[in-house]
């Protein structure tokens, strides 16, 4: 089936989108390589530039480098999507999103004017930290790490709601028992204390003086100790659950009926009978016919 975004024939268009999207021949894995290193040269320019004193002593090398990265991504960006049937679809998908933000706070940077809008600045040249998730791109494993949140996404929301009730409660109690000089001046300060509780990060700006108080504190950490692992199995068992539908398939065998066998798999791991059903097994093709025997 034609793909979508890859253009028709085989010209120049199509070439490069072999390069670009492609990494089935030597050229378009020494581009991938390339772009690798240049998005964490980037981002290192970026991290380096945010330290005061590398900033006062390298700060105009930081800023024609990360022109040069600009405009490089820029002009990576422009040919992404000259190589594309469908150029506006790849800048709603995830990665075109990423592309942009890449390569959008160095240009808008020319266009805020004036001291005052320094901390504007500064947002714009955090946001280049995106860049990293460019990397996503080339991991493909990262396809089934997003395809697991995705899928376990309402039962980590509905998770988190729960958790939050729960918090509630326990922060109004608090703050119905222990005093303002204490820390509790106000429900959501205590709902931050019961979430720094149960958490069990305990920073100590906030602390219970009265038994109840340590009491009910004991309840929170020991229920945030049952129930805080709860995402994260959740999310290990799409994880799996997405490595079994990559690797596995549900076709049954034939002969014994096991239906856990590799995508790729001819021969039932149990029984060794042949899985595909629509060409014959080629053992048989060994075997001499009657009238040789």
């Amino acid at each position: 089936m034609h793909n979508p975004f890859k253009p028709a024939g085989e010209g120049l268009r199509t070439r490069i989108f072999q390069i670009i999207f492609e990494s089935d021949t030597p050229l378009a894995k020494g581009f991938d390589v390339a772009l690798i290193g240049v998005i964490l040269s980037s981002v290192l320019v970026v991290m380096l530039d945010s330290v005061e004193a590398w900033h006062q002593a390298y700060g105009d090398l930081f800023y024609w480098l990360e022109w040069g990265f600009t405009i490089a991504f820029t002009i990576e960006l422009a040919v992404r999507l000259y190589c594309l049937d469908k150029p506006l679809s790849y800048l709603r998908s995830f990665y075109g999103v990423v592309d942009v933000i890449a390569i959008l706070p160095t240009w808008l940077v020319l266009l805020v004017p004036g001291a005052q809008s320094l901390v504007v600045v500064r947002l714009l040249r955090v946001l280049r930290i995106f860049r990293v998730l460019r990397l996503m791109q080339f991991v493909g494993e990262g396809r089934l790490l997003l395809e697991a949140l995705r899928r376990s996404i309402r039962q980590i929301f509905l998770f988190f709601f729960a958790i939050f009730m729960l918090v509630t409660i326990f922060a109004s109690l608090m703050y119905l028992i222990e005093s303002a000089e204490a820390g509790f001046t106000s429900i959501p300060q205590s709902i931050y204390w019961a979430i720094v509780s149960m958490t069990t990060v305990g920073y100590g700006d906030i602390v219970p003086v009265t038994p109840i108080g340590q009491a009910i504190t004991v309840l929170l950490i020991l229920t945030g100790y049952s129930i805080i692992a709860v995402p994260t199995g959740v999310f290990s068992a799409e994880v799996i659950r997405s490595i079994r539908e990559e690797r596995y398939s549900d076709e049954a065998c034939p002969g014994c009926g096991h239906d856990r066998h590799e995508k790729r798999a001819k021969y039932c791991l149990r029984c060794g009978t042949w899985l595909d059903e629509e060409t014959p097994d080629p053992r048989n093709d060994d075997a001499p016919s009657t009238d040789e025997a």
